[in-house]
């Protein structure tokens, strides 16, 4: 019975190209090959011959939510339906006033109405939709509100959220980096080796993975976290592996004559 060869050992750096890189494990003793087996190539041959260096690189990047959204509503029921009208619309009005002299823009403000007969009187409510990019000017707005109005002013936890295409900007740069990485770690193994790292001959993104932030478990309920809280567990994550062949270049040395 004859004994399974074991498989051949992963290189990680070839300095000496093989013919036939499937047979370089079949020299026999004393420097002769079985038939049809390559040598390796001759010096002339090999500085020919492509040499690479393989190399894996990782990254892991995240971006915090860029956008908050709070919802205020005011709502009033009354026996007459101008009163309610007049009602909600006083508040809404110092609302609006407010959110002009903390400087919101007029896009970042969305308003509807909702008027409804409710048994025997009339039902008056408005929502003020706010659309926050800095998240120390929300703060300030809602505890102000909270403050100047009564309790017919409901002002909903803030929801934070990534406009669109960040998630696409956050694998592109997972991407780079890993590759930016890869190179790094090619370039020190050249150097160990006293070798010049040459041109990328192959980059080929091997995996990615995306999560986002998620709270901790004894806080499940998203109305019990903070707002850093909120923030951390929105923040979104991706992570990308790629593989680099890198071209080797030998060093170049001139020897110096000698003198007798």
């Amino acid at each position: 019975m004859s004994l399974q060869r074991p498989p051949p050992s992963s290189v990680f750096v070839e300095l000496v190209p093989w013919a036939d890189r499937g047979q370089e494990n079949n020299l026999i003793t004393g420097g002769e090959t079985r038939p049809n087996v390559c040598r390796p190539f001759s010096s002339t041959q090999a500085q020919a011959a492509t040499r690479e260096v393989h190399v894996s690189g990782t990254a892991e990047v995240s971006a915090s939510p860029d956008r908050a959204q709070v919802a205020v509503r005011v709502s009033s029921t009354k026996e007459a339906a101008s009163e309610a009208k007049k009602s909600v619309g006083r508040r809404l009005d110092y609302i609006m006033q407010c959110l002009q002299q903390q400087g919101l823009q007029a896009e970042n403000v969305t308003v509807t109405k909702d008027f409804r007969r409710v048994e025997n009187a009339y039902h008056m409510e408005a929502e003020v939709c706010l659309t926050f990019t800095e998240f120390g000017k929300m703060q300030n707005i809602c505890n102000f509100l909270v403050e100047k109005l009564d309790s017919s002013v409901v002002i909903s936890p803030p929801q934070f959220y990534h406009t669109p295409g960040s998630v696409e900007n956050l694998r592109r740069q997972a991407c780079l980096v890993a590759v930016e990485n890869a190179w790094r770690k090619a370039q020190e193994v050249c150097n160990l080796v006293g070798q010049t790292l040459g041109k990328p001959l192959l980059i080929k993104e091997e995996e990615t993975k995306e999560w986002d932030g998620q709270p901790d478990n004894h806080q499940s309920s998203s109305s019990s976290l903070t707002v850093q809280q909120k923030i951390k567990s929105a923040t979104i994550h991706a992570a990308s592996k790629v593989l680099i062949t890198f071209e080797v270049r030998v060093l170049e040395t001139t020897l110096q004559p000698t003198h007798s």
